[in-house]
Parts: structure tokens; C-alpha cells; sequence
């Protein structure tokens, strides 16, 4: 399964390591996903989500 987030689309960035001496060994950083239950036209479907997308979910539904 990829490392993508089902609601924002947000996946793994890479990028360098920079040790004292300024050298350069490449990295990943990876989203924060999280397995969550969301209600989808009436019916609970757990879906992989970083847990900001997650957060703003949980925001967007309380105000409404």
C-alpha cells in the first residue's frame, strides 16, 4: 500500500541528511498516516489519513 494520504493526496518528500561537515546523504521524510473511520455516504470506511488531514477533518464537521 502506498504511503499517500486517501483525503489530501500528501506523500513521502525526500531530501539530504547534512552532517557537521556539510555532507549529503539522502532522505525520506514520510506522512504521519493514521488508520481512522470515516462516515462516507452513510456508512463507516476506515481509510488511511495523515493526522492533520484528519484533524481538519474532525474541525470542519464539529463547526458545521
Amino acid at each position: 500500500m502506498a504511503r499517500k494520504c486517501f483525503y489530501t493526496g500528501k506523500g513521502p518528500m525526500s531530501g539530504n541528511n547534512r552532517s557537521h561537515s556539510v555532507r549529503a546523504t539522502r532522505r525520506v521524510w514520510n506522512v504521519n498516516l493514521q488508520k481512522h473511520k470515516v462516515m462516507i455516504d452513510g456508512q463507516l470506511v476506515e481509510l488511511r489519513m495523515s493526522a492533520r488531514a484528519y484533524r481538519t477533518l474532525k474541525k470542519s464537521t464539529k463547526a458545521a
